[in-house]
Order: structure tokens, then C-alpha cells, then sequence
């Protein structure tokens, strides 16, 4: 399986542009594998985006989200990757993703990235 990119994120022209709205997205069952140990890592990714002309086709996300299964990725790396590849594919107004990973030997990580389009 190929590695994840911005290129697998399908997006679908927004019918309100001109209108802030939010979209959350809760992806409760990701899971990738620890580059050192090659352990397995779970997490909830949230994604909550202001879309400006597109929005992320969510069955591509899905088989985007999937080819992670088998990755060997920090934390916090994947979940700036996962933001950089959507602010790629959507260019949206704002977007934070957050990766809230299920702890392993005592050890909870919970990492944040933001992202704001610039005027």
C-alpha cells in the first residue's frame, strides 16, 4: 500500500463560499505504528475545518486515513501531516487537527496543529 497524500483527498466544490460554517470531523478508530518500536499506535483524529471553495469528500478521507494502518510515524508528525495534506487539497479558511492517542507504557500524547489562511 502507498503512503498517504494530499493527492488521495478528493474535494467537492462548496455551495456557501461566502458563509463561515464548521466542519468537524471525528476519525475514532485511526491507528498507525511507532517508527521505533513498530508497536501499534491508536488514536481519535479531529479535524475541524472553515471551508473556503472545497470540501474534503469523506470516503476519500477514510481510504486516505487507512493507508496510515501500517506507517511507521510519530505522533506528532502525523498529525501535522494529516493538517498539511488537507490544507492542500482544501486550502480552507482555518483548520486545526488534533491526534488524541490512547496510551502506551504510562504515556498519553494529545498533539494540536492550527492552520489560518492569510489574506
Amino acid at each position: 500500500m502507498n503512503e498517504p497524500t494530499a493527492q488521495d483527498l478528493v474535494t467537492v466544490k462548496n455551495q456557501y463560499p461566502n458563509r463561515d460554517y464548521a466542519v468537524k470531523i471525528s476519525i475514532p478508530e485511526f491507528n498507525c505504528v511507532c517508527p521505533k518500536t513498530g508497536l501499534p499506535d491508536f488514536a481519535t483524529i479531529t479535524v475541524n475545518y472553515i471551508p473556503d471553495q472545497k470540501i474534503v469528500e469523506l470516503k476519500s478521507l477514510k481510504l486516505y486515513i487507512v493507508k496510515y494502518r501500517n506507517l511507521g510515524i510519530f505522533h506528532e508528525h502525523v498529525t501535522n501531516r494529516i493538517m498539511d495534506d488537507l490544507v492542500s487539497a482544501l486550502n480552507p479558511k482555518k483548520i486545526d487537527v488534533q491526534g488524541d492517542f490512547r496510551p502506551r507504557g504510562g504515556i498519553h500524547t494529545i498533539i494540536s496543529a492550527s492552520w489560518i489562511k492569510k489574506k
